[in-house]
């Protein structure tokens, strides 16, 4: 099951982004509560998602009102894209390879580990050594700031020469029956049935979703397996999406208690 801030956030990007509004403390309660979610557990994902900067409170008469920072919305319009732009499929690869190579000292053995898990989350998977790969141009700047360690990384952007088995390079670049797994794990749990109430299934199939193709690289289609199961899976969150939308979006106008966000913070 989804955590209480994974979904908080999938509401906030639902009902807050680019919107210029924040919504009352009670209001994601409630909603919240539709998913299964307790009261505790809401109160506790707000107070998390406060400190690490996601949420900025502001205060109207005896209720708080919760809205986006500057880093929410970015995260936000990020899984946005995931979601209805570049999708789970990757269709548009234009050939090129980002290649990183990194050498760390011996003694920075807990960097090396911190390099390696951010290079994973980026889409990088290991060639050889300290040479990584990732189809595309994938943003690196957020991990070399967060760990400092870009006068030890080289990058460059290369295709690969007609010699090289691109499908086995990524066979073992990247653990495919992995991703392939959490595709099929997704289609077994939609593909049934749906819970009863729209909101609550609606916060669910898309933090749900989110989750999958986050921790996808988008490696190029031409290069996976014939039967990948990222499209049928795709095609299935777009029918649910649609199914639930309108009737989540009534919903919700009946509980949300929101008011304008105002000119200070975030």
């Amino acid at each position: 099951m989804s955590s209480a801030s994974a979904i908080t956030l999938t509401f906030l990007g639902d009902h807050l982004l680019d919107r210029g509004v924040c919504v009352s403390s009670g209001s994601v309660i409630e909603v919240l509560g539709r998913a299964g979610v307790s009261a505790e557990a809401a109160r506790s994902a707000l107070t998390r998602l406060s400190a690490r900067g996601l949420l900025r409170r502001q205060r109207h008469g005896r209720r708080m009102y919760f809205g986006l920072t500057g880093r929410s919305t970015r995260i936000l319009r990020d899984g946005s894209v995931r979601l209805w732009q570049t999708g789970a499929v990757n269709h548009d690869w234009d050939g090129t390879w980002t290649l990183l190579a990194f050498s760390l000292p011996a003694e920075r053995r807990r960097e090396r580990h911190d390099l390696r898990a951010q290079l994973a989350w980026a889409g990088f998977g290991p060639v050889q050594g300290g040479l990584w790969i990732a189809p595309g141009h994938p943003e690196l700047q957020p991990v070399l700031a967060d760990l400092g360690a870009g006068p030890h990384i080289r990058i460059f952007h290369a295709r690969a020469d007609p010699t090289t088995d691109v499908a086995e390079m990524i066979s073992h670049a990247y653990d495919l029956p992995a991703l392939a797994a959490r595709y099929l794990d997704f289609g077994t749990r939609w593909g049934s049935s749906v819970p009863g109430d729209p909101l609550a299934a609606k916060l669910h199939l898309v933090t749900d979703w989110l989750d999958v193709i986050r921790r996808d690289p988008r490696l190029p289609l031409p290069h996976l397996p014939r039967d990948w199961p990222a499209a049928a899976a795709q095609e299935l969150f777009f029918r649910l999406n649609d199914r639930l939308a309108a009737p989540a979006a009534e919903i919700a106008g009946t509980l949300l208690d929101t008011m304008a966000l105002d000119d200070a913070g975030g």
